[in-house]
């Protein structure tokens, strides 16, 4: 008699993914093919609910729980990780695809993102650098709209030179990639 167990291992970084992923707020799920029993052991190693925790499901019917889990987030990003051809639909149908590189080509092909590493908490510097550019974005357009609301009506009314106001979107425009530029500096 014998038996033959065959395992993936769960990543090193995987506990710490999870944990810093709660503590921003994140819900964590995890929609697998593999057997319901290893899912809930895993899940349970991993520090996730066991009502977030999908075992057994096709590739269609990881996208319908993706889709549940959309409609009760009320408005927030869903964002789905994986790896395999069966992923590839929900990976294109979530909010946000993330690709691991160490995965299938048409995965990587419908994902918006690719994490070229094998480090899973690139997925918290992926998370850290979409937040600071948005921030960045919003920013951009708040100056821009100011300098436009402000400065073509005074230009208009003849208050200032065409010259000067010239200058001043010439400014808006250098402040807005000044400002992006920042990014290549910011901590993630």
């Amino acid at each position: 008699m014998g038996a033959l167990v065959i395992a993936d291992k769960i990543k090193d970084e995987a506990r710490q993914l999870i944990d810093s992923l709660k503590k921003m707020g994140i819900e964590v799920y995890m929609v697998t093919g593999d057997s319901q029993k290893t899912v809930l052991a895993v899940g349970k190693f991993l520090g996730i609910s066991e009502r977030n925790v999908f075992g057994r499901m096709l590739s269609k019917e990881k996208e319908e729980v993706v889709k549940k889990i959309k409609e009760k987030s009320e408005g927030k990003v869903v964002a789905f990780v994986g790896d395999g051809v069966n992923d590839a639909p929900v990976l294109a149908s979530s909010d946000v695809g993330i690709a691991l590189s160490t995965g299938t080509d048409v995965a990587m092909e419908v994902a918006q993102v690719t994490i070229v590493n094998k480090n899973l908490l690139t997925i918290l510097k992926a998370i850290n650098l979409s937040k600071k550019t948005l921030r960045t974005i919003k920013l951009n357009l708040f100056w821009a709209f100011i300098y436009n609301i402000i400065l073509i009506p005074v230009a208009m009314a003849g208050k200032i030179s065409p010259i000067l106001a010239s200058a001043a979107m010439a400014f808006s425009s250098v402040s807005v990639v000044t400002n992006s530029l920042l990014l290549k500096k910011a901590k993630i």
